[in-house]
């Protein structure tokens, strides 16, 4: 079920993304009286799942789910149609609008996906408001589990204050540092300590199997449900309970169970718990591998409540709601230029964490979540964009890098030339795609 999830979000999100896109190509091309001959969700190589003809189009459905296009006469793009570039130029085709309707044509795609995020941003300041967590009510720091920030000097318990020298009082403020932390800050025992990130740490992180969170908040262990196989399946315990201690002795969360029941397999332990304000008992037993059989849940409010955390919340009127929006996408645009600017600085070994559509159906969540989809659909949308203005011929980033030439310098390439820069540019982005999607597979078949 869960997979039937994360495939439904995965797709409905990657259609709309791909149909929006499209549209923002098709509407000046009609505007400006040029022919679409094709508009269509995914590749339809050799065949089509679904097609039909209004007017001077064909819509359709392809079965290669690797992107989109619309075929817009006379545009030299990745259909490669010889034969229609061969005949003379027709008053209905790309190649004989003006350069500057042509630029708007080719910047369609890009700025629908722009405006997209920023109004998904709106709706998500306006519809869920802002949430964060405050440093300072992380009173015993962060959870520290992944492999690498240990090995780099991390502990548990580590209070960060500040990153490359600059303090940060919100959780999310460490995690959008992570792209470009070089220096973190942290305390420990009461005490001020530098932990320097290697240059190529995005790289060593990618390259890791244990790729768990790096910050995690520290919670306590609250139950979920009782596995109705395991040995105490009959014992009185009820979703919401917190437990305080074992065998008298406290344990405030979640990480210091699994060493603490280690001491006590094959025995009968007696748990302290937290119910409805009232402190209770309960007799429960650990099998040889040191387990209960009780699954943790989680409540932000709960741990609130009990002095774990504490949540800044900002709720947005509709009018403030657009300016929340803004600094959301701001924020987004040059976070993911920050990864860009990693990717293709090798020292970093941040190539190494490429990823393609795995690693995209990978980040939605196995529940639905329509705040979790948008905010996702939102982050897409921009990936999308600023991947589609890189200068590669087959982009249309090239495109547009031809056409600013031609209203420059009042020379149009000649289509021979854009014919092979095209090919030239369609290698490189099945590169591309081979390369972030053999990570993927790479990453599968080594488990990491």
């Amino acid at each position: 079920m869960e997979f039937v999830i994360k495939i439904s979000q995965f797709l409905l999100s990657l259609s709309l993304l791909i149909v929006l896109h499209e549209l923002g190509h098709f509407i000046p091309a009609k505007l400006f009286k040029t022919k679409v001959e094709k508009f269509y969700l995914f590749f339809d190589v050799k065949y089509s799942l679904f097609k039909k003809k209004i007017g001077d189009t064909v819509y359709g459905i392809g079965w290669l789910p690797l992107g989109g296009y619309v075929k817009i006469a006379g545009m030299i793009d990745e259909s490669m149609d010889k034969e229609q570039m061969a005949q003379p130029p027709q008053p209905w085709e790309f190649r004989s609008k003006p350069a500057w309707q042509r630029l708007i044509i080719m910047l369609g795609g890009v700025t629908v996906n722009f405006i997209l995020a920023y109004f998904i941003y709106v709706f998500i300041s306006f519809a869920y408001g802002d949430k964060d967590y405050t440093l300072e009510s992380l009173k015993d720091g962060y959870l520290i589990e992944n492999q690498l920030m240990l090995d780099l000097g991390f502990k548990t318990g580590d209070k960060v204050i500040a990153v490359n020298g600059e303090p940060v009082e919100a959780h999310s403020d460490v995690i959008k540092s992570l792209i470009s932390a070089e220096e973190f800050t942290v305390e420990r025992n009461n005490e001020t300590k530098n932990i320097n990130l290697p240059e190529d740490f995005l790289g060593q992180l990618s390259s890791r199997k244990n790729r768990s969170s790096l910050f995690n908040l520290r919670i306590p262990f609250m139950v979920a449900k009782v596995d109705d196989t395991m040995q105490n399946k009959d014992v009185d315990l009820k979703q919401g309970d917190v437990l305080l201690a074992i065998n008298g002795k406290g344990i405030r969360y979640f990480d210091q169970l699994e060493p603490r029941l280690k001491n006590y397999k094959n025995q009968t332990i007696t748990a302290t718990l937290l119910r409805d304000n009232d402190s209770i008992e309960r007799e429960l037993k650990v099998n040889s591998n040191g387990k209960i059989g009780v699954f943790p849940g989680i409540s932000e409010n709960k741990f609130e409540e009990l002095g774990y955390i504490d949540i800044t919340r900002k709720e947005y009127t509709f009018l403030e709601s657009f300016g929340g929006g803004a600094d959301k996408f701001v924020d987004q645009v040059a976070g993911y230029f920050d990864q860009l600017k990693a990717i293709f600085t090798p020292s970093t070994g941040a190539y190494k964490g490429l990823g393609g559509f795995k690693a995209i159906f990978d980040i939605f969540p196995e529940v639905w979540s329509w705040e979790a989809f948008w905010r996702l659909t939102a982050f897409l949308s921009i990936m999308l964009a600023i991947l589609n203005l890189l200068p590669i011929p087959a982009l249309d980033g090239g495109h547009v890098i031809f056409l600013l030439y031609e209203m420059i310098s009042g020379r149009k390439p000649s289509e021979k030339f854009l014919e092979r820069a095209q090919i030239v540019g369609f290698f490189i982005l099945i590169a591309l795609v081979l390369f972030a999607n053999g990570n993927d597979v790479f990453r599968w078949i080594t488990n990491r």
